[in-house]
């Protein structure tokens, strides 16, 4: 069970339904995300839920671009979790500085930013203006453990 939560980030993911999961286990030889200066960057981070993926595929074909929005949400949070490991309080979060998401595509999928929009609107409902960011959204042929989205984000932070 979660502690109570003292960060108003962290009450505002429970107003919101959410409650910050632990940080996503690596599934190769890196971090979940490091430091420099006053910036955070995060590795991809994948949907998992309790370690696993609840949806697997490729968008356009096995994945429809509905679920792969809500997975690109799952994976915005296991981000904020990667940060919060990382700074030690999500109120420190000056700003999302620039989202990168991938989407695993069929060939004939283009609604790749609409995708990734799961992850861009759950940083703003959480962080409102500080939620705001530059952001990339990319097709790919694969992802790890066939995801249907990865995102990893930079923030600036106090």
């Amino acid at each position: 069970m979660q502690e109570a939560t003292s960060s108003r980030v962290e009450a505002r993911l429970n107003e919101l339904g959410f409650t910050l999961p632990g940080v996503a286990k690596p599934v190769a030889a890196y971090l979940p995300a490091v430091t420099t200066g006053n910036y955070v960057y995060t590795s991809g981070q994948l949907p998992l839920i309790n370690g696993e993926l609840s949806v697997v595929g490729k968008v356009g074909a096995e994945v429809s671009a509905e679920d792969a929005k809500a997975q690109a949400q799952v994976a915005a949070l296991n981000a904020l979790a990667a940060i919060k490991a990382e700074i030690g309080d999500l109120d420190r979060i000056k700003r999302i500085v620039k989202v990168v998401g991938f989407v695993s595509s069929a060939p004939e999928f283009t609604g790749q930013p609409g995708v990734i929009n799961g992850a861009s609107e759950f940083f703003g409902e959480v962080l409102g203006d500080a939620g705001l960011h530059s952001r990339s959204a990319v097709g790919v042929a694969v992802l790890p453990l066939n995801a249907p989205v990865e995102v990893e984000v930079i923030a600036e932070f106090e």
